[in-house]
């Protein structure tokens, strides 16, 4: 049913956009006391999202194209993340093997030298060679590689911060709304007016709002065009990276950097436990990032880049799963995809007379805390009752373990919870944090946490996603609100596919 814009609510900020950025605004926003409303067209981080290669780091190759700044403002965002949500962000060390014929030694070296200084460095250990002939991390590899550079970055459940950052948004008052899509929104001298249309639904609404962040990632210009009539004077360029898993190729817990003929570095990482994570490609990308898919030769280049490296050769026929993102990048003058800058840029749009608008070009994950500070920074004289910056000191939901100490939390959630398999508590551990009792909402047995849909899943863990967390689909519950579909026989997809018709 519409709804007239004379019943409409204000909000005072409208946000499209549920990724990253956008729920990232959301929480920030909720917390200075505004009013706010984020509707995303399909579920919360998914599309790029979620298919980062899911690391919190300064990015170490950035340097090569000077981007210092970038990198300093990362890895300061690195340690701020670390102590925000240490059940879904934890530490990761890289082994970087030293290809003489691509990188001289002493210019990794040097690159090292400025990662472990250019940033505030409390929580994280610094840089250092290591013996590859010696070291677990070298067992893996080819013989040729006799020398290695060690140092740690973070990792992070991407969608899971998406997630969590949208659930403390709606905690703080917001109203989040996936799979809801902005049809249009027209600018009035002080305020926007937003129509709503459920995704796959005919019925609309209408909503009013002070102010509009336009944080719809690769969708940014589309939004501006079509659902706004707007014109930009910037310019994105889509970037496709794909990322294969594989059945675990080393058995230590440290993830490899890979120099590769091509300038392009390729990542190894230890992924769901008994499983390897490699990308990413960069491909550049046209048509709707919606569609984006791995080919068959991104899949080729990754096995053939992972081989110059590892003595245990990989094809295309072991890849177990796959997964492909658009990332939106600002446009500049690199002539390869590589060299375009990973910041961001925000555009406001706002004068006395007329409703503001923001709109976010680019970005990555590990900066996006900074980013709604800023965006919400640039809307202050447009919202004069938004109150100061806040999240730098926050945790997010699950993550207010003292001292960010999860070993020690998973030990007493362990002693608290005798009766989970080992793998289970841990795994409830890392996705749920502090949040970890209301899953289990005072079970005490296996029993009690309902059916068993297979590869871990309980109807507990069913009832706390689709209640809590906006999941409405297997394959939100299986692939963004956790991987387990890497765990479970095909038929959990169907039997919860299933049981998820049958929610009203």
């Amino acid at each position: 049913m519409s709804v007239s814009p004379g019943d409409s609510p204000i909000y005072d900020l409208l946000i499209v956009g549920g990724g990253i950025n956008g729920a990232g605004i959301a929480r920030d926003a909720a917390g200075r006391g505004l009013s706010v409303l984020l509707c995303e067209q399909d579920d919360l981080a998914g599309h790029t999202s979620s298919a980062s290669t899911k690391l919190i780091h300064g990015g170490l190759r950035y340097l090569e194209y000077y981007e210092f700044g970038l990198v300093r403002k990362s890895l300061q965002e690195r340690e701020v993340l670390l102590r925000a949500a240490p059940h879904i962000i934890r530490p990761l060390s890289f082994v970087m093997p030293h290809d003489a014929g691509l990188r001289p030694a002493w210019l990794i070296r040097a690159g090292l030298f400025l990662y472990d200084h250019l940033g505030k460095r409390e929580l994280l250990p610094g840089s250092r060679s290591v013996n590859l002939r010696t070291h677990a991390a070298g067992r893996p590899l080819k013989p040729e590689f006799e020398t290695g550079f060690l140092y740690t970055d973070a990792w992070v459940e991407d969608a899971r911060l998406v997630v969590l950052n949208a659930l403390d948004a709606a905690e703080r008052g917001a109203r989040i709304l996936p799979r809801t899509r902005c049809v249009s929104a027209r600018r009035h001298a002080d305020l926007w007016e937003m129509t709503l249309q459920p995704t796959g639904g005919d019925s609309v609404q209408m909503v009013r709002g002070r102010a509009l962040i336009n944080a719809s990632g690769p969708w940014v210009m589309n939004v501006l065009s079509e659902a706004l009539g707007m014109q930009s004077r910037r310019h994105l360029r889509l970037a496709k990276g794909s990322h294969i898993v594989v059945r675990r190729l080393f058995e230590h817990d440290h993830a490899y950097i890979l120099q590769n003929p091509d300038k392009r570095i390729l990542f190894a990482i230890p992924f769901e436990r008994d499983f390897t994570l490699i990308g990413t490609t960069d491909v550049e990308y046209e048509g709707d990032p919606a569609n984006a898919s791995i080919t068959d030769a991104e899949i080729a280049y990754l096995c053939a880049m992972a081989n110059r490296y590892f003595s245990h050769g990989i094809s295309p026929a072991d890849v177990v799963w796959s997964y492909s993102g658009v990332r939106p990048l600002l446009a500049d003058d690199a002539a390869s995809l590589s060299a375009v800058t990973r910041d961001y840029v925000l555009e406001c749009d706002a004068t006395s007379q007329r409703a503001p608008l923001l709109s976010v070009f680019g970005g990555k994950i590990t900066t996006y805390r900074r980013l709604a500070e800023e965006a919400l920074d640039l809307l202050a004289p447009s919202l004069p009752e938004l109150k100061s910056a806040w999240t730098a000191g926050a945790p997010l939901p699950g993550g207010d373990i003292p001292n960010a100490d999860f070993a020690g939390f998973l030990a007493d959630f362990r002693r608290s919870a005798p009766w989970l398999p080992e793998a289970l508590s841990h795994r409830y551990a890392r996705a749920y944090g502090t949040r970890v009792d209301r899953l289990l909402a005072g079970a005490s047995n296996l029993a009690q946490l309902g059916e068993d849909y297979g590869g871990g899943l309980y109807e507990a863990e069913i009832n706390y996603l689709t209640s809590q967390e906006w999941a409405q689909t297997a394959e939100d519950i299986l692939w963004r609100r956790s991987k387990l579909g890497l765990h479970a026989a095909p038929e959990t997809a169907t039997r919860l596919a299933t049981r998820l018709a049958w929610m009203p």
